[in-house]
């Protein structure tokens, strides 16, 4: 006679404190082999072993054991200057890759001496206008030998241009750079609001930088598809991956167009995503990720099963974080960093304790990087992959996340598609609406949140300690820009500048024009303009 499984009810909270009001999930109490059927076709069909096809158990055969993911803390702010300084510190504590932030005239296409830009101008990231302000950035570090990410959308073609031109300045071959370029801008018109300009152009210019890259960077990752700021926007962990998965489709599909073999570039697509610190929940959505993305690729026409599986990146904590007792964001961001090393992420942004209202400190920066450090070197944890494998529980929660994420992807494709889904503000208005219903929850006090809604203490002990780019260093940076500008010959400028909205015109790939007009001391502010004469701007849907 069979054992009979548990009932299908939530685990009822007792208690001060408890969480009985807010579930997630009806969990049962305990799980069983009868939640997965046959064990040994389960295994077969939906997970195999760490590093072959379905890739539910992690992309590498040994995953840490033999190295760990990549500690890479996001850095830059005010000048060129103080973000080396920033980065070389970082790397003397034991980072092992870097990711630039930019400052918000930077992502849209400002260049710092402009009117609107100067209120802007170094606060949330480094500005960045011409070469010599990336050269700077880099000075004396090994770019050839460092894994370097740039959080970047709008102006990501430029960015990606500067870049090799310091490359080719110091000597450094382009098949010798590793990295990742976010270039993402489906989800900044979705969830964040860096555009610049409307979605069919914005598509076509991501996807020139996947092809020339595909053809020159051949071992950098030219974009990442971006999940965190859709789930910071409100998105659930399943939304997340499914509106991800959706708009890496219509970069791989415009890519295919243009006739690339897609082993050579799906590869590359990477993810870039976002963890909270409901650790289960975030274990099953990466492990449901790589076995939904590993047969998404077959269908696409993916031949060799390595390029199959599923590589991302994350970042911990975000809008989990609160201004309320700070410290407490440790714990946070420490269960974050927990679930994705054991959901098998392959680079690590832990958030610094006080990034809920300040640029993080060095101090605060150190402790989010030894975060990973004790993971990685104080536990035994990446001596073995997959450890939550064959958890009757992680392995049903993993196959019920799969299914939620399958089940929206065809909501957006039964709506028409993921371009018309942004166009019409139909895509946005259901994050929108996700996010009110958990603003509720909060403000009800259903889900609970310590500091803030339980347990709550009259004491704000937030101080914002760091102090950002200030007005003054903002002008200094835009008169030097003038002073630069000043020097060069305008005629040549201008002639490349016209060369960038021929290309446009005529669909070519953008990437050289950018490359030799860049050089030669074109600004990303003007670059960016040339392309506005052919392609307009974007204009925000209205959501209801």
């Amino acid at each position: 006679m069979e054992k009979e499984s548990p009932k299908e009810k939530p685990i009822q909270g007792k208690g001060n404190g408890s969480n009985s009001d807010y579930k997630l999930y009806n969990y049962k109490l305990f799980y069983t082999p009868d939640d997965l059927g046959d064990i040994s076709k389960y295994y077969r069909e939906k997970l195999g072993d760490p590093g072959e096809f379905p890739f539910t158990r992690g992309p590498y055969r040994t995953m840490y054991k033999d190295k760990v993911w990549t500690m890479r803390q996001y850095a830059g702010f005010g000048t060129a200057k103080e973000t080396n300084e920033r980065f070389k510190f970082l790397l003397k504590q034991g980072n092992t890759g870097l990711s630039v932030a930019f400052d918000l005239p930077t992502q849209m296409g400002y260049d710092s001496d402009e009117e609107v830009a100067l209120p802007e101008v170094g606060k949330v990231g480094v500005a960045v206008d011409t070469v010599e302000d990336m050269l700077e950035i880099f000075d004396g570090i090994p770019i050839d030998k460092i894994s370097v990410s740039f959080t970047i959308n709008g102006t990501a073609p430029q960015i990606m241009a500067l870049y090799l031109i310091v490359a080719k300045k110091r000597g450094i071959p382009f098949e010798k750079l590793i990295g990742t370029l976010q270039n993402d801008i489906l989800k900044e018109i979705i969830a964040r609001g860096t555009w610049i300009y409307p979605v069919e152009p914005s598509v076509k210019l991501a996807c020139d930088v996947i092809e020339f890259c595909a053809k020159h960077v051949p071992k950098f990752n030219p974009i990442s598809v971006c999940g965190y700021h859709i789930r910071e926007a409100g998105a659930t962990a399943y939304q997340e991956i499914a509106v991800a998965f959706e708009d890496a489709k219509v970069y791989v599909n415009e890519v295919l167009s243009r006739g690339l073999d897609p082993d050579s570039f799906i590869k590359r697509i990477t993810f870039f995503f976002c963890t909270y610190h409901n650790l289960f929940e975030e274990v099953a959505k990466y492990r449901a990720a790589r076995r939904l993305w590993a047969n998404i690729t077959k269908e696409l026409g993916v031949k060799d099963e390595k390029n199959m599986a599923m590589k991302f990146a994350v970042a911990c904590g975000g809008a989990s974080l609160t201004r309320a007792e700070p410290l407490l964001n440790i714990s946070r961001v420490t269960l974050g960093a927990l679930a994705t090393v054991l959901g098998g992420g392959q680079s690590i942004f832990t958030e610094a304790y006080d990034e809920a209202y300040s640029i993080p400190t060095e101090h605060s920066a150190k402790i989010a990087l030894r975060i990973q450090q004790i993971l990685a070197f104080e536990t035994d944890i990446p001596e073995v992959a997959d450890p939550l494998g064959g958890s009757f529980f992680i392995e049903k929660l993993t196959d019920e996340m799969e299914e939620k994420i399958k089940a929206e992807m065809k909501r957006i494709q039964d709506y028409g598609g993921m371009v018309k889904a942004i166009k019409d503000g139909f895509i946005q208005s259901i994050i929108l609406s996700e996010a009110y219903k958990q603003q509720v929850l909060i403000e009800q006090g259903k889900k609970k949140i310590i500091g803030v809604n339980i347990f709550r203490e009259n004491d704000d002990s937030a101080e914002q300690k760091f102090e950002i780019f200030r007005p003054r260093e903002a002008t200094e940076k835009a008169k030097r820009l003038q002073e630069f500008k000043s020097k060069r010959d305008m005629r040549k400028i201008q002639k490349l500048l016209d060369d960038i909205s021929r290309a446009a015109e005529k669909g070519e790939n953008i990437m050289p024009f950018l490359i030799e007009a860049l050089e030669n001391g074109a600004t990303i502010g003007e670059t960016t303009k040339a392309l506005k004469k052919v392609y307009g701007e974007f204009r925000e849907p209205i959501v209801i």
